[in-house]
């Protein structure tokens, strides 16, 4: 069984870098075809994807965030990990990490994170 956990800060202040980490159990992250992927879920909003790396180590980033987010991964813990720099209120959300498999979608979720931006 493929499990995913974020694990990160739950509060954050304005300006700062927030900084996520995605531990995968039952399954490799340089499995072939299989696309690690970070989205979240501002309050009120419906889901936002943020960007996701292959199991080349390949990184595909969303058009909204992409010029303050950068995905990398440690193959020898199974993580993978997301930076957003300078954030500000408005990236409150629940953040969730996520297996995407082509013509499959997404078929494994963590069970999200709370991330709260405030001062």
């Amino acid at each position: 069984q493929v499990q995913l956990q974020e694990s990160g800060p739950g509060l954050v202040k304005p300006s700062q870098t927030l900084s996520l980490t995605c531990t995968v159990s039952g399954d490799s992250i340089t499995t072939n075809n299989y696309y690690w992927s970070w989205i979240r879920q501002p309050p009120g909003k419906g889901l936002e994807y943020i960007g996701m790396m292959a199991y080349s180590g390949s990184t595909y980033d969303g058009p909204s965030l992409k010029s303050r987010t950068s995905i990398s991964r440690d193959t020898s813990k199974n993580q993978f990990t997301l930076q957003m720099s300078s954030v500000t209120p408005e990236d409150t959300a629940v953040y969730y990490c996520a297996r995407f498999v082509g013509g499959r979608g997404y078929d494994y979720w963590g069970q999200g994170t709370q991330v709260t931006v405030s001062s």
